[in-house]
């Protein structure tokens, strides 16, 4: 009997997943149907695939046969799909997307599932490296689209060859443990401790901004990620500027956040080459797939 590739699927998933009811999970099926699916495949083969244990399922030497066959057939699938878009005349190719947190969470990782339906051919690979980093990796071509902060006083500079989008312009909230009153105006705080950015950051350049207008600021601590910004306003260590994409979700209890007029905007910019050759058909649908998911985001 011809073994059933859409078994040995089911056991790439519960080797990936790492036990029986992951698996169920990934495949959006019932812990019982993947359980009846290796156990007809384990009959058909006439071997045991998998070690069931109290801690889950691992695979036997005869289950990472067939789990290694499990991944050939898989890539060459997506290889057969990506060259049936092409004699169709879509769009294909691969197209490397780098960005920060906040912009991969907020609108790379959303476009992904809208470029998968309309652009089948295109397969995009997301990195998330810091702004010296990505910028290096476009002007090497090994990156395709960078996503870039800037705030909103901000001078910029497009490298010759290169072409500059904006995504997305979204303000600055203050961010304040819970035990502080929410100021009516800027110059309420101006005896606050605040939070300061890591220099070079859209949020240093902000706060930088801020000082100009209501005097100089006492700064405690120096972060880079927004998460550890919260974490420190959480513990009451000073008060701190965040752009309105890192407020999304569940905020600690012990977190206000406030909008106050003078804090301004952050803007977010996809580059891209601009050349004679590109950017590709592949790179501009991506890039229309940001601005798209962008353009949907609430940040009122």
């Amino acid at each position: 009997m011809a073994t059933d590739p859409r078994r040995l699927a089911v056991l790439l998933a519960v080797h990936r997943a790492g036990g029986v009811l992951a698996a169920a999970d990934l495949l959006r099926v019932t812990p019982s149907a993947v359980s009846q699916q290796i156990t007809r495949l384990e009959a058909e083969e006439g071997v045991a695939v998998l070690d069931r244990g109290p801690r889950g399922a691992t695979l036997t030497a005869a289950g990472r046969i067939l789990a290694d066959a499990a991944e050939r057939i898989e890539g060459e699938l997506v290889e057969a799909r990506k060259a049936l878009a092409a004699l169709g005349g879509e769009l294909s190719g691969r197209v490397v997307v780098v960005g920060f947190q906040t912009a991969i969470r907020a609108v790379v990782t959303p476009a992904l599932a809208g470029l998968a339906a309309r652009h089948p051919g295109v397969e995009v690979v997301v990195e998330e490296r810091d702004p010296d980093d990505a910028l290096r990796r476009l002007r090497g071509g090994d990156a395709d689209v960078v996503l870039l902060e800037r705030d909103e006083d901000s001078d910029p500079h497009t490298p010759r060859g290169h072409r500059d989008v904006v995504l997305l312009e979204e303000p600055w909230r203050l961010v304040l443990p819970a035990a502080v009153p929410v100021p009516g105006r800027l110059a309420d705080l101006a005896s606050a401790t605040w939070l300061e950015s890591e220099p070079g950051t859209a949020a240093a350049r902000a706060l930088g901004r801020v000082a100009a207008l209501v005097g100089p600021l006492a700064t405690r601590h120096v972060y880079y990620d927004f998460d550890v910004a919260l974490a420190l306003v959480a513990a009451g260590q000073g008060v701190g500027m965040l752009p309105a994409l890192a407020l999304q979700g569940e905020l600690p209890d012990a977190v206000t956040v406030a909008t106050v007029p003078g804090l301004g905007s952050r803007r977010l910019v996809v580059r891209h080459r601009a050349t004679r050759h590109e950017p590709r058909p592949a790179v501009a649908a991506v890039v229309d797939e940001l601005l798209t998911v962008a353009g949907g985001l609430d940040l009122a």
